[in-house]
């Protein structure tokens, strides 16, 4: 169900955030009707932009990477191609751009936080899920930073952004885990591959060691889950692209690459090498 709500928008790209004196004035526009979901997932701007300053004081983890966020699917039904997000508060609207890879990057504007605004998608609540997303760029394919991991999982306790389907425990949860969290030799900090995971390998220098199948999908070999259970995980629908990673461990340096096998990586070989496709010869 839907609702209306009329908003003043302003011109945020002339807006200077800190309010400088000489900066170029703000332009203000007519009222904007904008359609919002009454049950949105929507995150608090406060907390995103503490992650955000986060980020700077920790990026020494990451020093070459960029701070951006994903939006992920958590619900069968949910079509996260497309999602629109928006800055809302009291009395203006920030539209936010999103890429083609549903990551996005948020500015700071002091009227926002000011006035507490949300982050809200176009999506229901339960439908979808946030990640912080780090990535030091130049890397080989399919291979993740153990650094630019540790980075996402400061950032993303800081800002509060995996969606609980019962957000009390889960604020609960966090004040009994601790500022720490991250640190902690077993931390169960969800990440998400690009497709359905094999194996994920962990490199550093010569020293290599295949993760635990108890590390992958959301740990269900250890600790199954039931279907009921599962509905309070948001890696609901994307349970075979998870695992953890060995963020509280220092034998594992920040540079330590963790290689991502992928379950359909030996499909095209596979069928490369067979009968028919040798039967058919080299392509014209």
């Amino acid at each position: 169900m839907q609702f209306a709500m009329v908003l003043t928008s302003v011109n945020v790209c002339a807006a200077d955030p800190q309010g400088k004196t000489g900066a170029p004035a703000a332009t203000a526009l007519s009222p904007v009707e904008v359609s919002a979901l009454r049950d949105p997932v929507e995150k608090s701007y406060r907390k995103i932009v503490r992650g955000m300053d986060l980020f700077e004081k920790r990026r020494s983890l990451a020093p070459n990477a960029a701070l951006h966020f994903k939006l992920l699917p958590r619900s069968r039904d949910t079509n996260i191609e497309g999602t629109t997000l928006s800055i809302v508060s009291e009395s203006l609207t920030i539209p936010v751009p999103v890429a083609a890879d549903n990551t996005f990057a948020l500015e700071r504007f002091q009227r926002a936080l000011d006035e507490d605004a949300a982050v809200i998608p176009n999506r229901k609540a339960r439908s979808m899920t946030w990640r912080t997303d780090v990535r030091t760029p130049g890397l080989p394919p399919n291979t993740r930073r153990l650094g630019d991991l540790r980075l996402e999982c400061l950032v993303g306790e800081e800002a509060e952004l995996i969606s609980d389907f019962l957000p009390f425990f889960g604020h609960i949860a966090r004040l009994l885990r601790g500022g720490d969290y991250c640190n902690q030799r077993e931390v169960q900090y969800l990440f998400f591959a690009e497709r359905p995971l094999f194996s994920v390998t962990l490199v550093a220098g010569s020293r290599r060691e295949v993760v635990s199948v108890d590390r992958l999908y959301a740990g269900i070999s250890r600790n199954p889950m039931t279907r009921s259970e599962l509905q309070h995980c948001d890696c609901e629908v994307l349970i075979d692209r998870t695992y953890y990673a060995p963020l509280g461990d220092p034998s594992w340096p920040d540079d330590t690459l963790l290689e991502l096998e992928y379950m359909d990586d030996g499909v095209a070989s596979s069928a490369s090498d067979s009968p028919a496709a040798a039967s058919r010869g080299p392509s014209p």
